[in-house]
């Protein structure tokens, strides 16, 4: 919790990831824009969202959909204009939802005015807004696979770019790229917007000596491509933390608890320094622990149990369980599951983010080879690196293209086979569904304030099932006890209470006095009655 007894919104929230192509297509070409999205900001209001991320709508030539910025301060055509961007954060802003844009301050495209100024001559004067060497420096890989220096045939010099050559690197060290970044972020906080995901932020500092990262072949990924160097040098520097901070500073300029979040994929410790000296750096480094773990019910609580002893004080948690670089939880650990996962994300003490289609348990889709269509997938020898699958458009209804799109035009990504009957009006009124499991959730989330920000109390992790309390002063809280696999399991305890939800509906209502026994893939929130002993 912050000082002074003062609560940020961003706290209390549930955010839910949007990407925009997949979401809901408004004009019939196939795509997902932001008029569409704006039509179904009731859905959201229904589930109880509070802040909407969207991913990149910025214009692009969409080398890396949207994460290739060739405008920072202007709208794709694909998604709209920017009177459309504006009506939507109006439309969010009179549901009571927040609406965070994705900042990508580590590179441009080749295609950013920038970038053609900075190779248009040696002596340009933004020549030194990119990296640029006579010889390629180093051993540096880019993450989409080969070498991370391009040769450029015009200057005779090589550029760096840590993703695809069309995404040159910002040269950070220079003071006028951070001017122009953090007035991007000023020009989006001036229309009202109410905080960024700062793409790759561990990425925008690179060793000043350029040296070469060690080899490691058994380092632990935390990125997919990173197997054989350790990015001792091409990440992660030092100089991350005073821009973080500034950042923090240009979004403290302006009322109304802006939040800075940082995509950060790095081990726990390295993670919690993201916060900043004094908590001045990121509000929210993104906790990916739940996305890389394997589904093992020792691991996960040792390492949620690990995740809260190293917060710094008076930080902020978050959890996140899929997002569109990763598989979705449904694919990952099974549809029953995803139920017991979609309770811990929503218990857990901090922030949750839901990505879009988790809350009726859309799952991975298998996208033909000759279909795909990120980078990641065409470039990369292993087609299965592709991320296309967890990114197919969302599943509203059952009539032709799930009701993403009401013309003929084929989406952009097929859907998968099942939205017949995996889609939003069909489970909203089912008791038994993923929806209803979500939205029962959030409402009992918002409702109690041991859940909303109450501590977090570990009782009892075995191989089979997680337990822990969440309390605050003024209750004796809720038990909440999870079944990560698909045996039945047991919990010799001394406690009594009400089951107030449940993966099994059938147990709501009942309740519960020493020993607990699960169901496989069985997860049970009780209201106690009493304090525990």
């Amino acid at each position: 919790m912050t000082p002074n007894n003062h609560t940020p919104w961003w706290q209390k929230a549930i955010i839910y990831q949007i990407y925009p192509r997949s979401y809901q297509d408004s004009n019939g070409d196939g795509i997902g824009d932001l008029k569409g999205i704006l039509n179904r900001l009731d859905h959201l209001r229904w589930l109880g969202i509070d802040a909407i991320w969207l991913s990149p709508i910025f214009p692009s030539p969409m080398a890396d959909f949207g994460y290739d910025v060739s405008n920072y301060t202007d709208v794709h055509e694909i998604f709209g204009n920017l009177k459309d961007l504006e009506a939507l954060i109006n439309a969010a802003h009179e549901r009571g939802i927040k609406l965070l844009l994705d900042l990508v301050p580590n590179h441009t495209s080749s295609e950013h005015p920038w970038f053609l100024e900075s190779r248009s001559s040696r002596d340009n004067p933004k020549r030194n807004w990119y990296i640029w060497q006579d010889t390629i420096p180093n051993n540096w890989l880019s993450v989409f696979g080969g070498n991370a220096w391009e040769w450029d045939e015009l200057t005779q010099q090589y550029y760096y770019h840590a993703f695809l050559k069309e995404q040159p690197d910002l040269n950070w060290r220079n003071p006028e790229v951070q001017e122009a970044m953090f007035n991007v972020m000023r020009f989006w906080l001036n229309k009202e917007i109410d905080g960024f995901r700062v793409d790759v932020l561990w990425f925008i500092f690179k060793d000043e000596q350029l040296r070469n990262n060690p080899p490691n072949p058994n380092y632990t990924q935390y990125m997919p491509d990173y197997d054989q160097l350790l990015p001792v040098y091409s990440t992660d520097q030092p100089e991350v933390q005073d821009i973080t901070r500034k950042m923090r500073n240009v979004l403290e300029e302006y009322e109304g608890d802006r939040v800075l979040i940082a995509e950060v994929y790095l081990p726990i410790k390295e993670l919690m320094v993201y916060y900043g000296v004094d908590n001045k750096g990121a509000h929210l480094p993104f906790n990916f622990l739940l996305l890389s773990l394997p589904w093992d019910a020792t691991q996960i609580a040792t390492t949620i149990d690990h995740y809260e002893g190293a917060l710094p004080p008076q930080s902020w948690p978050n959890w996140v369980l899929s997002n569109h670089d990763r598989p979705r939880i449904a694919s990952r650990v099974g549809a029953e599951q995803a139920k017991v996962a979609a309770m811990l994300l929503l218990t857990l003490r901090g922030t949750p983010t839901i990505y879009y289609g988790d809350e009726i348990g859309m799952r991975d889709v298998a996208i033909p080879f000759n279909e795909i269509k990120d980078p990641q997938g065409l470039n990369m020898p292993d087609k299965n690196l592709s991320r296309d699958p967890s990114r197919t458009p969302m599943q509203w209804d059952n009539t032709q293209h799930a009701g993403f799109s009401k013309t003929k035009s084929t989406p952009w990504l097929r859907l998968d086979k099942a939205y017949a009957r995996m889609n939003v009006e069909e489970q909203k009124n089912n008791p038994h569904s993923m929806l209803t499991l979500y939205k029962k959730l959030i409402a009992i989330r918002k409702t109690e304030p041991a859940l909303e920000t109450g501590n977090y109390i570990s009782v009892h992790s075995d191989n089979q099932m997680i337990a822990y309390i969440r309390k605050n002063e003024e209750s004796p809280g809720f038990l909440i006890v999870l079944n990560l696999t698909h045996r039945p399991c047991y919990f010799k305890s001394n406690f009594n209470g009400v089951i107030e939800i449940a993966t099994s509906p059938e147990l709501e209502g009942s309740t519960v006095s020493g020993t607990i026994s699960l169901d496989g893939d069985e997860g049970i929130l009780i209201r106690l009655k009493q304090p525990s002993t």
